[in-house]
């Protein structure tokens, strides 16, 4: 027994030292097909706030070259002086993706700004919380025209130059709300939906031709969005449901981590990430079991939700968040404190 032990001592130990090195070298492997970023032009739309300001923060550390396009000349702004600050070459173009009048005009100041594009990152949306009852058509026109066509106007005003550029990158953000239809997000949901079927298609024609599209399904993300979005229904019980789902750990992850994985998997040339463990597992639960899926978010809706409210009035998140009570206001603290680090 002890002659046996004596010489299996050096096989295990050369075994352990065999995996230790074999680890190394796929660590070795893996870093050296990251693809360095520096002086790439990036296109961030929705880049003055939240994941889009991340993003830019981000890709501005690794040497990128940016092009900012947001609605609201302050927040670009203050976006753009705190990149600046920091040695970024930056250019900002106010503008609404949502409007196809738009869309030229974003195309020709980035090209004028830095005479080529990249990367683009199609990031813009907006939010809409409420049941059924209280959404209009308007509503969802509105959450298409920005995540939906805004996607897609701005990605073919760019194609042609990406194509031509070669080495080129589209990144969509979509959202777990493309994959799993929630309730009370039904406008968010349908844009997203199909954004991710979009950018999947996208990625099965361009595939060979110099351009790659990376599909980004994030879960909740810590952002503070919540004071951003719109409500309607009993906007006071929806405006608390959604912010503390955006906001508490478990259920949403920093953006700061969302923002590192997606840049991660663009330096890899991912084809799709599902950004968090819930997002991953849910995904992949709905398309393998749909019908238990649409029953579990019928009691979502049932026994979690707030009832179906037909009142049409929307309010802001901002509008309504006042009112809160205090207890509220210190489960949401970490949403806040994203909120304020990122232009929300």
């Amino acid at each position: 027994m002890r002659s046996s032990a004596r010489l299996s001592s050096p096989v295990v130990a050369g075994a352990l030292c065999g995996l230790a090195a074999g680890t190394a070298a796929l660590i070795l492997v893996s870093r050296s097909r990251l693809r360095p970023l520096a002086g790439k032009v990036v296109l961030i739309t929705g880049g003055s706030r939240g994941l889009g300001l991340e993003l830019a923060r981000q890709l501005g550390r690794q040497g990128c070259k940016l092009v900012l396009v947001a609605r609201q000349e302050d927040e670009l702004e203050r976006a753009a002086a705190e990149l600046a600050a920091i040695g970024v070459p930056v250019h900002t173009i106010s503008a609404d993706v949502s409007d196809p009048e738009s869309i030229p005009h974003i195309h020709s100041k980035a090209l004028q700004a830095f005479g080529r594009i990249d990367i683009l990152i199609n990031n813009a949306g907006i939010i809409s919380v409420g049941p059924v009852d209280s959404l209009e058509a308007s509503d969802f026109e509105r959450a298409m025209n920005v995540m939906y066509w805004g996607t897609v106007r701005t990605t073919l005003a760019f194609l042609p130059d990406l194509l031509e550029g070669g080495d080129s990158d589209i990144v969509n953000i979509t959202s777990i709300g493309g994959k799993i239809a929630v309730p009370h997000l039904l406008p968010y949901s349908a844009a997203k939906f199909a954004a991710t079927g979009f950018s999947e298609g996208l990625s099965a024609e361009l595939r060979g031709r110099g351009v790659h599209v990376l599909t980004v399904t994030p879960g909740l993300m810590r952002t503070g969005s919540f004071l951003q979005a719109e409500f309607t229904g009993a906007v006071d019980a929806e405006y608390r449901w959604f912010a503390l789902s955006a906001t508490l750990p478990g259920i949403s992850i920093n953006v700061k981590r969302a923002a590192a994985q997606i840049i991660l998997s663009l330096r890899r040339r991912d084809r799709e990430l599902a950004i968090t463990k819930v997002a991953q597992i849910g995904a992949r639960f709905a398309g393998t079991f749909p019908g238990l899926t649409q029953a579990l978010l019928e009691k979502m809706s049932d026994l979690v939700l707030p009832a179906p409210n037909a009142a049409k009035d929307h309010r802001s998140g901002k509008e309504l968040d006042a009112a809160q009570p205090t207890l509220f206001h210190k489960l949401t603290h970490l949403g806040r404190a994203a909120a304020a680090a990122h232009n929300e």
